[in-house]
């Protein structure tokens, strides 16, 4: 039996500005933007080439934790320096390439799968994009 993660609740404090920055900035497709009722909104998007999608919403039975609470989301990408420049040339406060060294990170690439750029959402959740070797099954 396949088990595959499909959605990820994303904790934000403003929808609009959310689904801006990750659909003009980060370059996620914005999969559908509901109302349901009066105040409840759903958005979700989806990583361009992801089967996983992430949701962000607000309203009356929307439950989510604090916005910025979120750490640690990982997005792999076959380069990590074209994804940095990519990221940076929309916006986004995108750290440097770094690689794990003796427990902690060092400046530039690393070997195979030990590349990273981190950055954040306007709240605060932190993401990680991590790059696939060539050949590699994402």
């Amino acid at each position: 039996m396949d088990w595959k993660l499909e959605l990820v609740p994303i904790p934000v404090s403003d929808v609009e500005r959310s689904k801006r920055f990750y659909s003009e900035q980060v370059g996620f497709a914005v999969d559908h933007d509901t109302r349901v009722g009066g105040d409840v909104r759903i958005v979700q998007l989806t990583p361009p080439g992801s089967g996983c999608s992430i949701v962000i919403g607000a309203g009356t039975g929307v439950r989510q934790a604090e916005p910025g609470t979120v750490q640690g989301m990982q997005l792999v990408v076959p380069d990590i320096e074209a994804a940095r420049a990519q990221l940076v040339a929309h916006g986004v406060a995108a750290g440097p390439v770094q690689h794990l060294e003796d427990g902690t990170m060092a400046e530039g690439p690393g070997e195979p799968w030990n590349s990273f750029v981190f950055f954040s959402d306007p709240d605060g959740n932190g993401w990680a994009v991590q790059e696939r070797p060539p050949g590699a099954e994402a």
